[in-house]
């Protein structure tokens, strides 16, 4: 499974693979990339840690939701 971080940048945020080089995905805002993380990962399964704007862990979402390893709700 791949993981990706959702972190912010000078000009907004971006969608990062762990140890890629260049951002998956850019947006201006937070809420329209996680917006975007149900299509993105549709055909794939991944691992998203979500920072908050100072760039401490929010959450950890895993794509598609039946590949959750822990069989909590949240």
């Amino acid at each position: 499974m791949d993981t990706y971080h959702l972190t912010p940048t000078a000009d907004g945020w971006e969608l990062k693979k762990t140890g890629a080089e260049r951002a998956t995905k850019r947006s201006a805002t937070k809420a329209a990339l996680v917006a975007q993380l149900g299509e993105l990962f549709a055909s794939k399964t991944a691992s998203v840690k979500i920072h908050k704007a100072d760039g401490t862990l929010e959450e950890e979402r895993t794509y598609p939701r039946s590949a959750d390893p822990r069989r909590s709700e949240g």
